[in-house]
C-alpha cells in the first residue's frame, strides 16, 4: 500500500502546538499565583473540593490531539490500495538524445543540448497515453529511461541528461540505434517511433544501413537536427564560467551541424528529417505524425484508487474537541476515590 500527502504544506501548523502548551503553562502558573494572593491552598481545597488539576491537563491533551488530527485532515493523506493492470491505447516513442561535447556549442540559444531537451520535453507534453523512453549517447549509448507511461518521470530524467553521464566522448549513433531496438517490448505494437536529436557531427555512413534495418523491423525513424552549418566553437566551462574552447592540435574546434547525414539516416529508414533550430516546428510535426498514427492497445501496471483519507482524521479531531468541550474541570467520583495527586493527605 502506498500513500501520498496532498497538501504537505499544512504540516507546518504543528509548530503551533508547543506554543499552545507554553500558553497553557503560563496561564496555569498565573492562576495559581493569583489564587495564593487571595486564599490559602488548604482553604481553597475546602471551599472548592471538586477542582481537579488532572482534568485540566486532560482537557489540554484532548484539545492538542483534536487540533493535530484536524491538521492531518488538511494535509489529506491519500492511500493507493491496489496495483491495477489497466489497458491503454497509444504508440511507443523512443528519443535518442546526442549528449556529446559538440552539443554544448552555443550557435543555438542557450546551446544545442538545451534546445534538444526543450524539443523533447514539449513533444512529451503533446503525447497522450503513449509510452516514452529515452536513450542518451556520445562515445557510448546508455538507457536513460526505459519505456514507460510516466511522462513526468521522463521529463525529470531528461533534465539530468548531460555529457557527464557518458564515459567516453564521440558520437556512437550505431550503439544508440542498436539499443533502441531493445526498448520496444511489445512485438504487436503497430506503430513504434525512434526520434534522433543531434547535430549530426561525427555520425558514420554505415549508420544509414543500420537505420534501414530498424525500419524493416517496423520502427519509424525521424531525425531532428540542431545547430548551424556555419558552426560554433565548443565552450569549456567550470562552474558556469567560460575558461576557453575545445582545441585539437592547437586549433580551436569548430562544430558544425551535419544536416545531410541526418537527412540520409531519415531517408534510409523511410522517415523524415526536421530542422530543430525553431522549437515549435519539430514539436508540431511530430505531434501531427503521432496523432495520426494508429494506436495499439497495451497493458500497464500502476497504483490506482488513491483515496482521500481526510474524513477519518477530521472525525477523530472533532471527537476529541467535543470531548474537550464537555469535559469539566471538576473531579469525577471515581477520580476522587483514586486520589491521583494525594490531595486527601495534603489537605486533611
Amino acid at each position: 500500500m502506498l500513500y501520498r500527502l496532498e497538501e504537505p504544506i499544512y504540516l507546518y501548523l504543528f509548530a503551533m502546538i508547543p506554543f499552545i502548551v507554553g500558553l497553557y503553562l503560563l496561564v496555569f502558573w498565573w492562576k495559581k499565583r493569583t489564587q495564593k494572593k487571595f486564599i490559602s491552598s488548604i482553604l481553597l481545597a475546602k471551599i472548592a473540593p471538586n477542582i481537579s488539576d488532572f482534568k485540566s491537563v486532560l482537557k489540554l491533551l484532548f484539545f492538542i490531539i483534536g487540533i493535530s488530527f484536524l491538521i492531518l485532515a488538511l494535509v489529506n493523506p491519500k492511500m493507493g490500495i491496489q496495483l491495477k493492470t489497466i489497458k491503454r491505447e497509444g504508440v511507443d516513442v523512443v528519443f535518442a538524445l546526442d549528449v556529446s561535447k559538440s552539443m554544448l556549442a552555443e550557435d543555438i540559444a542557450p546551446n544545442r543540448l538545451e534546445k534538444s531537451k526543450q524539443i523533447t520535453s514539449k513533444i512529451i507534453d503533446k503525447l497522450g497515453s503513449d509510452r516514452v523512453g529515452i536513450i542518451i549517447y556520445a562515445g557510448n549509448a546508455y538507457p536513460l529511461l526505459p519505456i514507460t507511461t510516466d511522462h513526468a518521470a521522463a521529463k525529470m530524467f531528461l533534465q539530468n541528461a548531460s555529457p557527464d553521464l557518458v564515459s567516453s566522448q564521440g558520437t556512437a549513433i550505431n550503439d544508440a540505434l542498436s539499443l533502441a531496438k531493445t526498448y520496444y517490448n511489445n512485438e504487436e505494437q503497430t506503430n513504434r517511433f525512434l526520434i534522433i536529436i543531434s547535430d549530426g557531427e561525427d555520425h558514420q555512413e554505415e549508420t544509414k544501413q543500420l537505420a534501414k534495418n530498424i525500419s524493416n523491423d517496423g520502427i519509424k525513424v525521424y531525425t531532428i537536427g540542431v545547430g548551424t552549418e556555419k558552426g560554433e566553437p565548443i565552450p569549456i566551462k567550470v562552474n558556469g564560467s567560460l575558461i576557453g574552447y575545445k582545441k585539437y592540435r592547437g586549433e580551436t574546434v569548430l562544430s558544425q551541424r551535419n544536416s545531410s547525414l541526418l537527412k540520409g539516416i531519415a531517408s534510409a529508414a523511410e522517415g523524415n528529417y526536421i530542422d530543430g533550430n525553431l522549437t515549435e516546428k519539430p514539436v508540431k510535426m511530430i505531434e501531427e505524425i503521432i496523432t495520426n498514427a494508429q494506436k495499439s492497445e497495451f497493458e500497464t501496471k500502476q497504483f490506482s484508487d488513491y483515496k482521500d483519507q481526510y474524513q477519518w482524521f477530521l472525525a477523530i479531531g472533532l471527537l476529541f474537541l467535543i470531548l474537550d468541550i464537555f469535559l469539566l474541570d471538576k473531579k469525577t467520583k471515581w477520580l476522587k476515590k483514586v486520589d491521583l495527586f494525594n490531595e486527601k493527605n495534603n489537605f486533611s
